[in-house]
């Protein structure tokens, strides 16, 4: 069995002939289901050149599934977007809009910054 050295967290070298070199792990995450999630909507208009984008942040799950979620939501606002790190990002002020959407989807939801 060949050991993988670029797995290994934090150790240069160990006297101990006992010790276990901890391992990075894949963490896999599962999607937890809509009714689990809790989801923060807000608007946002920093760094952006003055342009409001809606954001939806808080989504625990795969990366496959957070791009779902966004293609569904941009596709229903009929607008661009992106979803990735956790976080989907809607061109536009659609915050009531994709509240309701996510509120009828099951997704316990929440609005952030003054709604």
């Amino acid at each position: 069995m060949k050991k993988n050295k670029k797995n290994r967290i934090n150790v240069v070298y160990s006297t101990n002939p006992d010790f276990q070199f901890e391992e990075e792990s894949n963490g896999v995450e599962e999607t937890l289901i809509p009714s689990e999630q809790s989801l923060y909507i807000s608007l946002d208009k920093k760094n952006r050149g003055g342009k409001a984008v809606t954001l939806v942040e808080g989504f625990i799950g795969l990366e496959e599934d957070l791009k779902a979620l966004g293609k569904e939501l941009k596709s229903k606002c009929g607008v661009g977007g992106s979803a990735k790190d956790a976080v989907i990002l809607i061109q536009g002020n659609f915050v009531e809009k994709v509240y309701t959407m996510l509120t009828s989807m099951g997704y316990s939801s929440k609005k952030k910054g003054g709604y």
